[in-house]
């Protein structure tokens, strides 16, 4: 059996020491049929979570009304969760009811997909009543049952369908991508926080074209934060190749730059997806750069204030929007950033501390300036980097 399958093992044989049934379930079993990196392994057992905790010594309560315990077992921690059936969905997130049953075939019904609706026995063996395993080899996305009642249950469910298109390149299949043109306006009823989680999953997949294609086609882009507005846009963006080495900051910065969004409104804007405000800082001096990028060239001047992080972004943003290469002049950009003088202004041979007791002078907005001005001499090599060249340099140009 393949790790992390294999180390997670004798937390299914403990439980069927004890008289009950467990497998593995999910998105694990999922990906490993599709030989994709597996990661968190769950465990779902016909034992309730009180028998659980009767079986091992370390467990930790983290949805215990919903029939979930953490189990502790060998540095590591396990999802175990009782087969249950779920009660009517009056929020289109939760069950309002959830009810411990001993049927796995019960419990796999009530999944969102059906490639997701499968399980493994401790020998390797896979439970398929839904006919996953089909979809996989047909690279579908099929809901488990009736397309409308699941994503009236769930309707986050929507946006992890276009997501699977992102990540594994899979079609959604009719019944499922009518569902889910009739049912968008559902996304209203779900915090924003679980939306950009999975938008921002969708954006990195290695099929983010096809998945942007989805939203705009099924009309789900109205209900998602500011998009109202941008159709034509998405679409434009949509027809971009970025691969997978671009972060999700870089996404951001390229999808509002087709939004024509001026930085001033990145704040706004990104604040409607509940972002941090380290990431919005970050899109916003992005996006600043792409903009005058995109107006001219890389000046000794423009390249020190940018910095060689943020210019190689930009520069790779702009190969992509001119339809070059991404590594396009890139060595060229970092030859030019490494002959650079100075780096940052704390290389300067001189501080304010130094100009006061030239000028005689105390602290204030002047101190800024003239640092500042001293900078692009030095980059320029105007001056060379040096107190008593900066010095005689400042008092020729009869500097006040």
């Amino acid at each position: 059996m393949k790790y992390p399958f294999e180390k997670a093992l004798p937390i299914l044989e403990e439980i069927e020491k004890a008289g009950y049934e467990a497998y593995f379930v999910g998105g694990s079993v999922r990906d490993l049929l599709l030989n994709r990196e597996i990661g968190d392994v769950d465990i779902a057992t016909s034992a309730t979570p009180e028998e659980i905790k009767g079986i091992f010594s370390k467990t930790v309560d983290v949805g215990i009304a919903h029939g979930t315990v953490v189990v502790l077992y060998q540095g590591e921690s396990y999802e175990v969760t009782t087969f249950r059936s779920e009660s009517e969905y009056d929020d289109f997130r939760r069950p309002n009811d959830v009810t411990f049953i001993r049927s796995l075939e019960e419990d796999l019904r009530r999944r969102d997909f059906t490639m997701n609706a499968m399980a493994m026995n401790k020998d390797g063996e896979i439970i398929d009543p839904f006919d996953g395993r089909a979809a996989l080899q047909n690279k579908v996305i099929k809901t488990v049952g009736d397309a409308s009642e699941r994503f009236h249950e769930d309707a986050l469910r929507m946006m992890r369908a276009v997501r699977f298109v992102s990540q594994l390149s899979f079609a959604i299949d009719s019944e499922t991508f009518q569902a889910l043109k009739e049912h968008g306006k559902l996304l209203s009823f779900i915090a924003v926080e679980r939306i950009t989680t999975e938008f921002e999953k969708l954006l990195m997949g290695q099929d983010y074209q096809q998945a942007i294609r989805l939203l705009i086609e099924t009309g789900m882009y109205q209900y998602l934060p500011g998009l109202t507005s941008y159709k034509e846009e998405l679409h434009a963006f949509q027809q971009l190749q970025l691969d997978r080495s671009f972060t999700i900051e870089e996404h951001w910065v390229i999808l509002l730059y087709h939004f024509n969004l001026p930085p001033t409104e990145v704040e706004s804007f990104m604040r409607g997806w509940k972002q941090p405000v380290k990431k919005i800082r970050s899109v916003q001096k992005g996006l600043s750069c792409l903009y005058k990028r995109m107006n001219s060239g890389w000046g000794i001047e423009e390249l020190y204030r940018a910095q060689i992080e943020l210019a190689v972004s930009t520069e790779k943003l702009f190969n992509v929007l001119m339809k070059k290469d991404k590594d396009y002049g890139i060595k060229q950009l970092e030859e030019q950033w490494q002959a650079l003088p100075i780096k940052e202004r704390s290389e300067l041979a001189v501080t304010g501390q130094d100009l006061m007791a030239w000028y005689e002078q105390k602290g204030g907005p002047w101190i800024e300036e003239r640092l500042r001005q001293i900078e692009i001499a030095v980059i320029k090599r105007e001056i060379r980097n040096g107190k008593e060249s900066i010095r005689e340099w400042l008092f020729e140009c009869n500097q006040p």
